[in-house]
């Protein structure tokens, strides 16, 4: 019989020798809407991320996965200190984090570290890849003398030799495989304790999608970095992370270990992602019922679950009150009335 938990980072299977490296708990960011002259009535905001807790431990991967407009992206830029949460804490090492400039701003995002999904907008063009990874080593204060180690190092943590090669090229001269690892390379040069990767393979050729992965799962395993993979790529999220988390309409419903929220999804929305992947030898999850494709309501969201108007299982209470986070076993747990006691 299922029983309610609390927040769905206490539902994770943690560790207790392991605290978080970086932690999110109870993080929200609303944005307010352009109100029209004739609007005389209060501003209307969106909800991108309402209420969020989520934890990176060191040597970790968690997969963040959900459509398009979920937020997942923007919970991934409140966590890299891009974004300024409207409520809620980040906590770096077990600390609350308020950084928004200064040194203390550099000391955090010496720590967390962002890898953007597009690496021919995140490199600029006019410069060379020598500029590139010297600006991040001198200003984290590395010697002059050691520079061009540091380069050789970088490069070849990336896979990317002869550095001598690829240090005086442009952007333009590189494929998008490359320009993504010198971006992780980038990244590596503050060395970081938090990688935040942000569909970082969505815009390479499949072929070296792989390629691109193994190596992030590489300096997780080597260099003991926790990483926050974000995709909406449910097969790529089972390889890579060992826990995924499900996002929808700016909040988590579904988390646990990857290979059971690929084999057992729990929640419905988590079996439509599912479904939405073509596959000729799996039959449906769904028992029947329709799905409502029209998108929620982030800007006026009800009390009720947010998934409950697309719902095809979806019961009166759905409407009236938010589920909280039932275990389903094995360390997976749902936001759904579903799997409640009774």
């Amino acid at each position: 019989m299922s029983t309610a938990t609390g927040t769905p980072g206490e539902a994770l299977a943690a560790r207790p020798e392991e605290p978080p490296v970086l932690e999110a708990v109870d993080v929200r960011r609303y944005f307010m809407l352009r109100r029209k002259r004739t609007d005389l009535g209060p501003r209307r905001v969106v909800h991108a991320v309402d209420g969020v807790s989520i934890a990176l431990r060191a040597g970790s991967a968690v997969a963040l996965v959900g459509e398009s407009g979920s937020g997942k992206s923007t919970l991934a830029r409140l966590l890299a200190q891009l974004e300024t949460p409207t409520g809620g804490d980040i906590k770096l090492e077990g600390r609350a984090v308020h950084a928004t400039h200064g040194r203390a701003l550099r000391k955090y995002c010496g720590s967390v570290q962002y890898v953007f999904q597009d690496p021919f907008a995140s490199l600029n063009p006019v410069y060379t890849v020598r500029h590139h990874l010297l600006r991040p080593l001198r200003i984290r204060g590395v010697q002059t003398a050691d520079l061009h180690r540091r380069l050789g190092e970088l490069l070849d943590l990336v896979h990317l030799v002869p550095a001598g090669w690829f240090l005086p090229k442009f952007p333009h001269e590189l494929s998008g495989g490359q320009l993504q690892r010198i971006g992780i390379a980038r990244a590596l040069a503050a060395d970081p304790v938090v990688l935040l990767a942000d569909e970082p393979v969505s815009m390479l050729d499949v072929s070296i999608r792989i390629g691109v992965l193994n190596l992030l799962q590489e300096l997780q395993e080597l260099r003991r970095i926790a990483v926050l993979y974000v995709t909406h790529d449910m097969a790529s999220a089972r390889y890579f992370a060992q826990t995924t988390l499900v996002m929808y309409a700016g909040q988590l419903v579904e988390g646990g270990p990857s290979e059971a929220i690929v084999h057992s999804p729990a929640h419905p929305y988590t079996q439509l992602l599912i479904e939405s992947a073509p596959d000729p030898d799996r039959t449906s999850l769904r028992e029947g019922g329709q799905v409502n494709t029209n998108p929620p309501d982030i800007v006026s969201p009800g009390p009720g679950c947010r998934f409950a108007s697309r719902c095809p299982h979806a019961m009166p209470v759905c409407a009236k009150q938010s589920p909280p986070a039932f275990d389903v076993g094995g360390g997976q747990w749902a936001k759904c009335w579903l799997h409640a006691p009774n």
